[in-house]
């Protein structure tokens, strides 16, 4: 279930587009694959896709069961788990994990580089994601909207945002774009002058875009909501950065369309992972 269109491999457009131009004196273009004229994306936003899942409250049902009925929890396969609501809330507020386990979701997301930083700091997922060393990265980059909060007020650990000011604002969208554009007209100069893509990517900021896909397990996927979604319901409050906030909200979405009970009885025990 799409979150944003991919627009021609480039994601959906946040903010404009700005047509950066490298050619030789004599007209003509040299390097690895670089078309004239290259639009420049800015996007405010993030892609979430749900490719496959192997995801159903029943899922928990069965693996928790087998410690006690053997093979006859064979019978609890892909059957309706409404009836078992009970055990399901028992296994999260008695923090039984394993049996969450046996849910997997797998996702494509496109997200800037800094949020891609934070989200593989959950190493209970796994990645693969595009490569800047075999392809030509697509000149898509982050800029935030204007409804994202731009001034961080209060001391460490007890901290808010809140927004800036229209000059602020205005500061923080030209910088962006002007830093972006210059940093990707000069990898565009090296590639053109020959150099390796794993070389002249070092020249990109984090704010360009990158795809992957996440498989996460339903346990691993309610860690990765319990740190990086802001919730008053949340026993351990969290504050996470609103760019990788984005991305758990998606996640979110699909895990409670998916396993409603599971995610049910994940925010009645306060939205902390069993």
């Amino acid at each position: 279930m799409p979150f944003g269109a991919h627009d021609g491999g480039l994601g959906r457009v946040g903010s404009g587009q700005t047509t950066v131009s490298r050619q030789q004196a004599d007209g003509t273009t040299k390097g690895p694959a670089v078309s004239e004229p290259t639009q420049i994306t800015f996007r405010s936003d993030v892609t979430v896709e749900l490719v496959k899942a192997s995801a159903s409250d029943a899922d928990v049902v069965f693996a928790a069961r087998v410690s006690t009925g053997g093979e006859r929890s064979l019978d609890d396969v892909g059957v309706d788990a409404t009836g078992s609501a009970g055990l399901i809330k028992y296994l999260a507020r008695e923090r039984h994990g394993s049996p969450f386990e046996h849910a997997v979701m797998t996702f494509y997301v496109q997200a800037p580089i800094f949020v891609w930083r934070e989200h593989m700091r959950h190493r209970i997922a796994s990645y693969n994601e595009e490569s800047g060393r075999y392809r030509v990265l697509q000149p898509t980059f982050y800029v935030p909207g204007p409804e994202r909060n731009l001034v961080q007020t209060g001391k460490t650990g007890h901290y808010e945002f809140v927004p800036g000011t229209p000059e602020q604002q205005r500061l923080v969208d030209t910088e962006i774009r002007k830093s972006c554009t210059q940093a990707y007209e000069a990898y565009l100069a090296m590639l053109e002058a020959g150099v390796a893509r794993e070389v002249a990517r070092m020249v990109l900021p984090v704010t360009i875009y990158s795809s992957a896909y996440v498989t996460m397990n339903a346990r691993a996927l309610m860690n990765f909501l319990s740190l990086r979604l802001k919730s008053e319901d949340s026993h351990f409050p969290s504050y996470p950065q609103r760019e990788i906030e984005l991305v758990a909200e998606r996640y979110e979405t699909e895990f409670a369309r998916l396993m409603p009970l599971t995610h049910a009885a994940f925010v009645e025990n306060g939205r902390v992972a069993p």
